[in-house]
């Protein structure tokens, strides 16, 4: 194995970790020597990644957590806090929003994309990103979107709120640099769950250099270079793992 990819002894938080890139992350980490806490809404998906974690003989916390609610985000950082005493990676993954035309958003709807792609990743990097300036340091990774960079139809409020997911990275990794570093994975399209809503074609083929979707595990690598010492002299960048979009 090469070193750089070493995450012994370090503690992991994803955020939509019980399924599709946050699980892939959360395998691919745990594989690596690291603890994962694995969150999302549902407790019993959480709980089957946390024995998958388990047989590679590391801890897991599977936890629920409403990744959109502010409210939740500092009782759920101190239970790990509390029971674990660290947290040296987060990842900020939760995020979704139907595809509506404009003209037939509601209120509620835009408020539950801003909130789950953008308000609640705020407050919980926020509050995570002081603690690890306080203490030893560590490493925030936000999961954006191609959506944020190349416009989409049916989706604005999902791509503005990446969109100011991606303005987030980079203010907080200088606001809390040195000992913080924070960058985006800007994802393209993967055939995780959403996938299955798409067309047959959808599904193999895609508007972007490689003419296709990724696979979960695709976004492996990227992840595991943002999470370790392999990406020792990167903060507040957008890394894009979306096949060359245009």
């Amino acid at each position: 194995m090469d070193n750089l990819f070493d995450l012994s002894g370090k503690t992991a938080v994803i955020t939509g970790g019980s399924r599709g890139l946050g699980r892939q992350m959360a395998l691919a980490f745990a594989e690596r020597g690291a603890d994962i806490v694995v969150a999302s809404r549902k407790i019993e998906a959480c709980e089957n990644v946390a024995s998958e974690i388990r047989a590679h003989g590391r801890r897991a916390l599977p936890l629920a957590l409403d990744a959109g609610d502010w409210t939740e985000m500092e009782s759920f950082a101190n239970r790990i806090y509390d029971e674990w005493g660290r947290i040296d990676i987060l990842v900020n993954n939760a995020g979704k929003s139907p595809a509506v035309p404009s003209h037939e958003v509601s209120e509620k709807l835009f408020d539950m994309v801003v909130d789950l792609n953008f308000k609640g990743p705020f407050r919980l990097a926020s509050l995570v990103a002081q603690k690890m300036a306080e203490a030893e340091g560590g490493i925030i990774i936000n999961v954006s979107s191609s959506g944020a960079l190349v416009p989409l139809p049916w989706a604005v409020p999902y791509s503005g709120a990446k969109a100011a997911l991606n303005a987030m990275t980079v203010s907080l990794a200088r606001e809390y640099g040195p000992k913080v570093r924070i960058n985006t994975i800007s994802a393209g399209p993967f055939l995780t769950d959403i996938s299955k809503a798409w067309s047959e074609e959808a599904r193999e083929k895609s508007d972007n250099s490689l003419g296709r979707p990724g696979k979960p595990e695709e976004i492996v690598t990227t992840a595991l270079y943002l999470a370790s010492p392999a990406s020792s002299f990167t903060t507040g960048a957008i890394v894009r793992c979306d096949g060359g979009m245009g």
